[in-house]
């Protein structure tokens, strides 16, 4: 069977109609969710150090510590489907791979690639630039930065991992292999031919069709042609599977009412203070605690003209909440649960950078307990030079203190009585 058509296997569009119907499917639990949309500029940018690193000499000898760690961190926490994805950047000493952290040549060769895969802007460049990756044998590097692609070029190439492969080979019958670069590119011929095929349930961005590809290999949506795949995962295993996803779904809305919790503590303190007032574009529909109705309904329905670019504005406008005066930003928020701290930071920095001095007074808004690992993190290189460095509020603080900043506050260094400084 040709492995770049899928096969029609019976059944197959109930079969996507359910994977994009189940709220546990990875389609609701990843592909929808706001953390996804917010990771790619966060992920480019890291992507941008990791090639700065290696070209000026000051990528380390082991992936700790490295600003591929900082990428990969920020991959890895994008739910089920790559979870796994930072193992093959892992350096193993014994096994010399992969060979990026000692080989010189490698690792140029490799910052080569991630280059072009920035600067490409057709699919024929970063096409010859993963050949020319593969043309030089690097020990232990195989298509494990397809998943950097997928966040440089969503709509081109398609996530990668063990699951997504077997549910390929489950769905066509193909016999394609993990490790190379061939087999991958072969795999994403037929996923976009796939995606092609049902361009009302999955998206022009392949991340809805690899999440398919993803339950199916885990045994999750079950078909003839992964008969093997879901007998591996019968009764305790792929239970144990569903009551992890279900605790994660749970866990996700949990942290999803906590997140809406404290915008909406600090757009009722902005407005009390008398400034203008923004949420997220994609939380403008999440509950306002203060009043009922929601985030968006007490907000600027868009952002004043700033002189912004296009990239840079699109990053500013998923900025948590903004607090304004006269069109200019004077304070702005990032919202951390458990998710990265790294990304929040860079639009905070992306917000600061982009506008004249004396830039916005910045805070990060985080758990109790993550008061080291914001520090942390502006210890990096990427952020140690930073002038204007964000200070930490915290969830109890924030929510105990929310009133009484309303009623004695009259400008934004209320803020000063209980931020951190970092």
């Amino acid at each position: 069977m040709d492995p770049h058509e899928p096969a029609p296997a019976p059944g197959l569009p109930a079969l996507v109609r359910r994977y994009c119907a189940d709220p546990e499917s990875v389609y609701h639990t990843w592909f929808r969710g706001e953390e996804r949309l917010k990771a790619f500029r966060t992920i480019r940018r890291g992507i941008q150090a990791v090639v700065e690193d290696i070209f000026q000499g000051r990528f380390p000898r082991d992936y700790r510590g490295s600003s591929l760690e900082v990428v990969m961190t920020a991959i890895t926490e994008q739910k089920q489907v790559f979870q796994g994805a930072a193992h093959a950047f892992y350096w193993k000493p014994k096994l010399r791979i992969p060979d990026i952290y000692e080989d010189r040549e490698n690792q140029l060769g490799f910052a080569r690639f991630l280059e072009e895969a920035l600067r490409a802007a057709r699919e024929e460049q970063i096409l010859t630039a993963i050949h020319r990756l593969d043309a030089l044998g690097i020990k232990g590097m195989g298509p494990a930065a397809a998943n950097l692609l997928y966040f440089l070029h969503p709509t081109l190439f398609p996530a990668f991992n063990t699951a997504i492969l077997q549910g390929f080979n489950a769905l066509t019958g193909a016999r394609l292999k993990l490790g190379s670069w061939r087999d991958y590119l072969a795999m994403r011929e037929g996923i976009v031919m796939l995606n092609g095929r049902f361009p009302g349930e999955f998206s022009r961005d392949l991340g809805a069709v690899s999440g398919f590809l993803f339950d199916i290999g885990i045994g999750k949506i079950a078909m003839d042609g992964n008969s093997e795949t879901a007998l591996a995962f019968e009764e305790k295993k792929l239970q144990k599977m569903l009551e992890k996803r279900h605790q994660e779904v749970l866990a996700d809305g949990q942290e999803s009412s906590l997140h809406a919790r404290m915008q909406a503590h600090l757009l009722k303190v902005g407005r009390a203070l008398g400034y203008q007032t923004w949420v997220a574009r994609n939380d403008r529909q999440a509950p306002d605690c203060h009043g009922g109705g929601r985030l968006g309904e007490q907000t600027l329905a868009e952002l004043p003209p700033m002189g912004l670019g296009p990239e840079v504005l699109n990053t500013v406008e998923l900025i948590d909440v903004l607090w304004l005066k006269e069109n200019q930003v004077v304070c702005a928020f990032e919202v951390e649960k458990s998710t990265s701290i790294y990304s929040g930071i860079l639009r905070l920095q992306d917000l600061s950078l982009s506008l004249s001095d004396p830039g916005p007074s910045l805070y990060l808004v985080a758990p109790d307990g993550r008061e080291g690992e914001v520090r942390a993190q502006l210890v990096r290189p990427t952020f140690r030079a930073l002038a204007n460095k964000p200070a930490l509020l915290t969830f109890t603080d924030i929510e105990t203190h929310c009133d009484a900043m309303c009623r004695f506050g009259n400008s934004h260094e209320v803020l000063s009585r209980i931020a951190r400084g970092l």
